[in-house]
């Protein structure tokens, strides 16, 4: 993952450019768009940061950024300030899934089209957004316990797995956890003994795995959500004296530069590819709603999957 992001992404919920107020995308003018980030709680987000800000700058769209600093007030702050601004349309990636549904009514009111990008929201009401850009991650789940069913298939023995959850309540926690757990419910001898957030970053995977070590001295398996938390599990794993990929099996999501890393040195044995490049697709999807061209409800990027071998031969031209 990209390791530089500017200072004025990090500065938070102020941090917005100076742009002009009020948009003029659907006379045929320049378009401006409000996006609210997440954060910046891993390399992933930070390589779609980047890749959303490079990409409007590509695409001469005005963006109007803010971090949210992984709190959903800070979101909704933005989005009401977006509506007050007038901009042209407005791309979020959700915090957590639910409680969204006043303030993007509130767009809708105010004829303000609404992106969802990266992570879903649970809204029955579907009008209140046009599309959703991003990863199937329950698939993303599945493919971790598939890979886990495969690599232990000859065996009878118990698999004890702990699991480093993302963020409660967001959509990729959620659905990674069921997509896993999906999988290996088939088969008893797969047993996910404790399961806790690490909220995505490496400081608290690392916290969180030292736990689990100290109350489970028999662990087979970590299945981490994203990258990050199986990195800093990997300082706690070898700071227990064991061997990353070896004593411990590792599987996790994202396939950012610095997971890639690992895998190829052995600590991951298998990742789980979510790529943080949406800014192209955003941009386009943006043009094509701020016309009045219809567009599909759910745009779902193309991934992929890498063992150790893989990681070692893709490795170098990572963007990420």
């Amino acid at each position: 993952m990209l390791k530089r992001i500017s200072a004025l992404v990090l500065a938070g919920l102020t941090a917005m450019t100076v742009t002009s107020c009020g948009g003029s995308g659907g006379g045929g003018g320049s378009i401006t768009m409000g996006f609210s980030q997440v954060g910046a709680e891993s390399g992933w987000r930070t390589a779609n940061t980047k890749s959303v800000q490079d990409s409007a700058k590509n695409a001469g769209i005005t963006l109007k950024f803010s971090d949210a600093q992984q709190k959903q007030e800070n979101q909704i702050k933005a989005i009401r300030s977006y509506i007050q601004q007038k901009v042209d349309i407005i791309a979020f990636s959700p915090v957590v899934e639910s409680g969204w549904d006043t303030v993007l009514k509130e767009a809708k009111d105010a004829k303000i089209p609404v992106i969802l990008t990266d992570r879903a929201v649970d809204s029955k009401d579907t009008s209140l957004y046009k599309t959703f850009l991003g990863s199937d991650f329950v698939e993303e789940g599945k493919k971790a316990g598939q890979w886990l069913v495969n690599e232990y298939k000859d065996s009878k023995d118990p698999v004890n797995i702990v699991e480093l959850q993302g963020t409660t309540g967001s959509a990729p926690a959620n659905d990674r956890k069921s997509g896993f757990q999906d999988v290996i419910k088939a088969d008893p001898k797969f047993k996910i003994i404790a399961s806790q957030t690490g909220d995505f970053t490496r400081a608290k995977g690392k916290e969180v795995m030292e736990a689990f070590l100290k109350s489970n001295p028999d662990i087979d398996v970590l299945y981490a959500h994203n990258d990050d938390m199986g990195l800093g599990a990997i300082e706690a794993i070898e700071g227990a004296g064991k061997v990353p990929g070896k004593d411990i099996k590792i599987v996790t999501v994202d396939a950012v530069k610095d997971g890639m890393q690992a895998l190829s040195d052995g600590k991951i044995n298998f990742i789980v590819e979510c790529s943080p490049l949406l800014g192209p697709q955003l941009m386009d999807l943006a043009k094509k709603v701020v016309k009045g061209e219809q567009v599909p409800a759910r745009v779902v990027t193309q991934e992929t999957t890498f063992t150790q071998e893989q990681a070692k031969q893709v490795l170098s031209s990572r963007q990420y």
